[in-house]
């Protein structure tokens, strides 16, 4: 690995091998996302406590001050919207050129295994990989599965997440599932989880980021769950202690309860 790509890794992996990315890039197809309506308002608190930002380049500039920012990944793909036909037909939205611009540690970008634009999505990871490569700039690969949740189980995560790491992604985003260690076992490079949906407890996201951490997952790359959560600066507090200090779903819970209630009573 050379010391421009080296270096850039280092930005989003911390000492201790862990991470916490926090993405606000759900306009770029969402619109304007509750509780991200006016994303500034919703990345400021929450930035002391994320190890990096997944953000398109048009929020980046207008939303984070340059210097108060944390490592940023770039999302590069998209062309689709949720009133659209299809969420898998994305393109290639942003060149290698402006991320080096924009001084980012990554470029992140969506692949759609099993869907009409299978092809499309893999080729342009791996014209994405070739740029990322030639300039020292990482790519993360999202094994997206759009609407189809079904698809949320070991076996096709698997399988999209290896295809991700073998077209030359150095970061597969995917999701939690039953039999993780499966999907960390086939897939050669490190592995963040994703958490979709904001679900009906706290507990619930840190049991599964929890468990995911111990299955050999680095981290994770969690948005709604966070920021649309009613306490989201102890919900962020929350999950940084299960990643970076091995906390358990009872410690995290805890820690939620005790920052949920300074919050409420200041």
């Amino acid at each position: 690995m050379d010391w421009g790509m080296e270096n850039r890794m280092a930005q989003l992996i911390q000492a201790d091998g862990h991470c916490l990315f926090l993405p606000v890039d759900h306009g770029y197809f969402q619109g304007p996302t509750r509780k991200l309506e006016e994303p500034r308002k919703t990345i400021e608190p929450l930035l002391p406590y994320a190890d990096a930002l997944f953000i398109t380049r048009g929020v980046l500039r207008s939303s984070v001050d340059p210097d108060k920012s944390k490592p940023i990944i770039l999302r590069v793909s998209g062309g689709t919207s949720m009133v659209g036909k299809d969420l898998a037909n994305e393109g290639i939205t942003t060149s290698i050129e402006e991320a080096i611009r924009l001084n980012v540690a990554a470029v992140g970008i969506s692949i759609f295994v099993g869907t009409e634009y299978e092809h499309e999505s893999l080729l342009n990871l791996a014209r994405l990989v070739d740029e990322g490569e030639k300039y020292g700039v990482p790519v993360m690969a999202v094994t997206a599965v759009g609407k189809e949740l079904e698809k949320r189980d070991a076996r096709f995560l698997a399988l999209a997440s290896r295809i991700a790491a073998e077209l030359g992604a150095r970061v597969v985003k995917t999701y939690w599932c039953e039999d993780f260690e499966r999907v960390i076992r086939g897939c050669p490079v490190p592995v963040v989880m994703a958490g979709g949906p904001q679900v009906d407890t706290e507990l619930e996201v840190f049991e599964f980021v929890h468990d995911g951490m111990q299955k050999g997952a680095i981290g994770v790359n969690l948005g709604r769950n966070i920021w649309q959560n009613d306490y989201p600066v102890a919900m962020i507090k929350a999950i940084r202690a299960i990643i970076h200090e091995n906390a358990s779903p009872k410690e995290a819970q805890e820690l939620y309860d005790s920052v949920k209630s300074r919050e409420a009573t200041s």
